[in-house]
């Protein structure tokens, strides 16, 4: 920081990103810093959300008598209760502030975490237990909301699109390192006579299933300090719940709560439902051990293409990814073992990976989009505000956007892998689903066309270069 700078300690009171100056000399460090926070702290809150994932399918192993309806229940619930919280985590930061929420949000996982790892090493747990630890999964999936939200507040306009895709694809590389990681770890007593006994499986072998949720805790401890320590508060991202719920009234949120459940609801269930959907496609065929690489492409390329979106307009890449997502699902389906024909995985699995890209990307178009559309609605609506009073209602509504769109989309954790089960129970497979999701990426890209991208779209001369987001006047 400058000398003459009126900032100190963690309150922010003087943060004007926009102005060239100002950044350069003062707020990119500090934005760039608690960035690189938030991102670690995000990917334990999906490594914790999905954490279940992994845990269902071992407790049958180490004497818990689940039927399979118990079993899906407690591996739905988090993806539940993740998206309901992700609802009122999307209102926490301008109350709490980004530093304090962050704190006390990372922290919350320890709860979970630690429960997970004594629950399990007992068969005599009650069920009742296992549901509860399942549901307190879920503050993993809640953090998404408020970690984009406080994000947004600290980046010029030019630069959201990439600090988003970045803390939110890297962020999301949690589900990917969870279901890398978890299977190596309850292999061995990583935390020695502290991790408690394994437990003895029926061919001779021993799992340490504990360390599924014990071997988050240092992270988190960690992290939690470096969210107190090192993040702020940025005082203009102050507003009270009656102020950010006007975004209900706004009618782009509500559209842009469809795109984004195209993308990142697509992309959180597809990557909850791709192992058992493997599985029981191609049962001759152990291959569970590649169901990592669909999250881990989906998060790398949301982290890898914000720029895209910031150079050649939210709303074009936006419309094109929807287009290559049709394409992907009906390869899918093209792959499928239907009727007398086997199927090819190789085919199969390639089409996800490219459904699995895409989604990264649409997740970082659709996000990116979001503060273009409020700077332009915000002077339609508010056409007395002064420049930095317009300035500062379009962000404050663009972060409870992002955080709100955010909430909505995440009910795709349960809805994608309940419309497989739903689709192989009545019709003997999955094709029905995916036509239904092929149809609604149909509609998207309809949507994305004739609001925003075509002659005449809200964002068609912005992104044509015809036009800058509309500024009231001083």
């Amino acid at each position: 920081m400058t000398s003459t700078s009126p900032n100190t300690g963690h309150l922010l009171t003087d943060w004007r990103p926009e102005d060239a100056s100002f950044w350069e000399n003062e707020g990119r460090a500090v934005a760039n810093r608690n960035l690189w926070i938030s991102i670690p702290c995000l990917l334990l809150a999906f490594s914790v959300w999905l954490v279940w994932s992994i845990v269902v399918a071992k407790l049958p192993a180490i004497g818990f008598d689940y039927t399979t309806a118990q079993l899906f229940w407690l591996a739905a619930l988090p993806g539940l209760s993740g998206a309901t919280l992700r609802i009122f985590y999307s209102f926490m930061i301008p109350i709490f502030g980004g530093r304090l929420w962050t704190t006390l949000s990372t922290a919350s996982l320890l709860v979970p975490a630690l429960g997970i790892g004594f629950a399990v090493q007992s068969p005599e747990t009650p069920y009742a237990i296992f549901l509860v630890l399942a549901l307190l999964c879920g503050l993993g999936g809640g953090n998404f909301a408020s970690s984009m939200a406080n994000i947004a507040y600290f980046f010029p306009r030019a630069q959201k699109g990439n600090a988003l895709a970045l803390n939110a694809g890297l962020g999301n590389l949690g589900v990917s390192v969870m279901q890398f990681l978890v299977p190596v770890v309850i292999t061995a007593g990583v935390f020695g006579s502290l991790g408690g006994a394994p437990q003895e499986l029926s061919d001779g072998g021993r799992l340490w299933l504990q360390n599924a949720g014990f071997i988050w805790v240092p992270f988190l401890v960690v992290a939690t300090l470096a969210a107190w320590l090192g993040m702020d508060d940025i005082a203009d991202a102050r507003a009270s719940l009656s102020d950010q719920l006007q975004i209900l009234k706004r009618a782009q949120n509500w559209i842009m709560c469809v795109l984004y459940t195209g993308t990142f609801g697509s992309f959180i269930g597809y990557s909850a439902g791709f192992p058992l959907l493997m599985k029981t496609q191609f049962p001759h065929l152990d291959m569970l051990h590649l169901a990592f690489l669909g999250p881990l492409v989906g998060a790398l390329s949301r982290a890898a293409t914000g720029w895209v979106s910031d150079k050649y307009g939210g709303g074009r890449v936006t419309f094109w990814t929807f287009l290559g997502m049709i394409a992907a699902v009906f390869g899918v389906l093209q792959f499928l073992p239907l009727g007398a024909s086997e199927g090819s995985f190789w085919g199969f699995f390639a089409c996800f990976m490219a459904l699995f890209f895409l989604t990264g990307v649409g997740n970082a178009s659709t996000f990116q989009m979001i503060p273009v559309i409020m700077r332009r609605e915000t002077s339609r609506l508010f056409p007395h505000l002064g420049a930095d009073a317009a300035r500062k209602q379009s962000e404050r509504e663009s972060a409870a956007i992002i955080a709100f769109t955010s909430a909505i989309a995440a009910y795709g954790a349960f809805l994608i892998p309940k419309s497989y089960g739903t689709s192989i129970a009545l019709t003997g497979g999955p094709a029905a689903a995916l036509w239904a999701f092929l149809i609604f990426y149909v509609v998207c890209a309809a949507i994305t066309f004739v609001i925003y991208t075509r002659p005449g779209g809200l964002l068609h001369d912005i992104e044509h270069g015809r036009a800058a987001p509309a500024q009231p006047a001083e």
